[in-house]
Parts: structure tokens; C-alpha cells; sequence
């Protein structure tokens, strides 16, 4: 509320009356107030506001690092992808575990007369070497990608149901199947994983991944059967077509 001010000032410091509109006394100089007092139009004066104070600004504070996780790179990217490494691990050495018995014992070369569970050992035997490095080294990388991106339970549905399920698949449409490894497997996480990269090539936009190699590793995986009796056409497509549906529902998933 506006005041008059005191006609009756008194300096501090020299003991002068001085006039109540200044700041400093004009005979010692002394500091009288911070600021002069503010004039209204009908003739009274008020004080001056005091100025607030600038609040110091807050330090953004970050969430502390998890395990396996350094500054300025996510935990995603450093930790270990357990669920690629499981697959790969069984598919290098279950054979290996299961050696005094015949592969046609174990897996799908012949009719499985009800012995379902061929089907979900099949993708972890190979009868070459080449065969196995391929489907094998597929499942590693875009396993371990795919994982990265949306976690290990992705990727491990993904091998059952691209590769067991491709498995199955010729099972039940090849009167003699014969459906060894995982190349239906790797077609699958190998798709779903390219699937973002090829939508962003569609709308002209910019993407990390390389999919020339990765078509190339899709190449190779499709033309398998060509060269190895073990593999699986109807596997092998199976596989990538119901990763691409994978990889799109992710992806619409990911951007709602």
C-alpha cells in the first residue's frame, strides 16, 4: 500500500537530514537504500519491491547405472544377450550331448509317427559343418540385435515359432520330411530384425542397419536346401515369412 515517505531522513553516517528521493547521502556518500522509492500519479510514494531472488537452477540428476552399463552408453547395449547366447551354445554342442544317438533318432529325417518332440530338437542338429556355420552364426547376430532392441523373451518366441514351428510345418505337409537345423530359425530373427531398417527405406528416411548383407545372409539361408538335403525349403520360408509379421507387429508396437 502506498506511503508517504519520512520528510526527516537522517543519515547514518554523517548525522544530515537528506531528502527522502535519494539513494546516497550527498554529503558522505553513504549508501541510504537500493533504490529510489517509486512515485505514483496521485503524488504518494511507495516503497520499492524487493527484488526476488533468481533460483539456482537444478542440476539434472540421472538414475544410477546398471549392471553393465558405462556413462553415455545404455545398459542395452553393453549387456549380455543370455537368450541369444543359450540358443547358440545348444545349437553348437547339443548335437554334441546327444552324439551315441543317430541324428534320425533325434531329429526330422523321416516320418515322426507322433514323436512331436523331434520337432523342437531338430532346429539344434546339423549334418554339416556349413550348414551349421551359417544358421548359426545368422541366429547369433540378429539374434543378439533383436534382443537388444525389444529383449530376450522376442527372441526366444521367435526361435520357437519360426523355427520349431517351420519345422512343424513340413512335418505336416511332407509325407517324408526331412527338416534339420534352425535355417528357419534364423530366416525368422533375421527378418524381424530388418523389418524397421525396410520401412524406413520405404518412407525415404535415413537407417543404421546394412541391409545389403543382411539380404545376402537371407540369400544364402533360402538357397540352403539347394545345397544341403538336411535343410528345409518349407522350413526355411516358413520361418521368414512369420518373422516379417513379427518384425511389423514389433515395429507398430514399438511406435505406439
Amino acid at each position: 500500500m502506498a506511503q508517504m515517505p519520512d520528510l526527516n531522513v537522517v543519515c547514518k553516517n554523517c548525522g544530515n537530514e537528506v531528502s527522502p528521493y535519494i539513494t546516497e547521502c550527498p554529503y558522505c556518500g553513504n549508501r541510504l537504500r537500493k533504490r529510489a522509492p517509486k512515485i505514483e500519479r496521485d503524488g504518494t510514494v511507495s516503497e520499492p519491491r524487493k527484488a526476488r531472488k533468481a533460483r539456482k537452477p537444478v542440476a539434472p540428476r540421472l538414475s544410477r547405472f546398471r549392471s553393465g552399463e558405462i556413462p553415455g552408453i545404455r545398459g542395452e547395449l553393453t549387456g549380455r544377450p543370455y537368450a541369444t547366447l543359450t540358443l547358440v551354445v545348444l545349437s553348437l554342442f547339443g548335437y554334441l550331448l546327444l552324439f551315441p544317438v543317430a541324428l534320425a533318432d533325434i531329429g526330422v529325417a523321416a516320418p515322426i509317427d507322433g514323436q512331436w518332440w523331434r520337432v523342437a530338437t531338430s532346429p539344434f542338429l546339423y549334418g554339416s559343418i556349413w550348414y551349421e556355420l551359417a544358421a548359426v552364426t545368422a541366429i547369433a547376430v540378429y539374434g543378439w540385435l533383436l534382443e537388444r532392441r525389444h529383449g530376450p523373451l522376442v527372441v526366444l518366441f521367435l526361435f520357437v515359432l519360426c523355427g520349431m514351428g517351420g519345422i512343424a510345418l513340413a512335418v505336416a505337409v511332407d509325407p517324408t520330411p526331412l527338416a534339420i537345423g534352425g535355417n528357419g530359425a534364423a530366416l525368422g530373427l533375421l527378418c524381424a530384425w530388418a523389418v524397421p531398417d525396410l520401412l524406413a527405406r520405404s518412407r525415404g528416411e535415413e537407417y543404421d542397419g546394412d541391409l545389403l548383407g543382411t539380404a545376402v545372409w537371407a540369400a544364402v539361408l533360402l538357397l540352403m536346401p539347394v545345397a544341403v538335403l538336411d535343410a528345409s525349403p518349407i522350413a526355411g520360408f516358413a520361418g521368414g515369412a512369420v518373422g516379417l509379421l513379427a518384425g511389423l507387429v514389433l515395429a507398430r508396437a514399438r511406435i505406439a
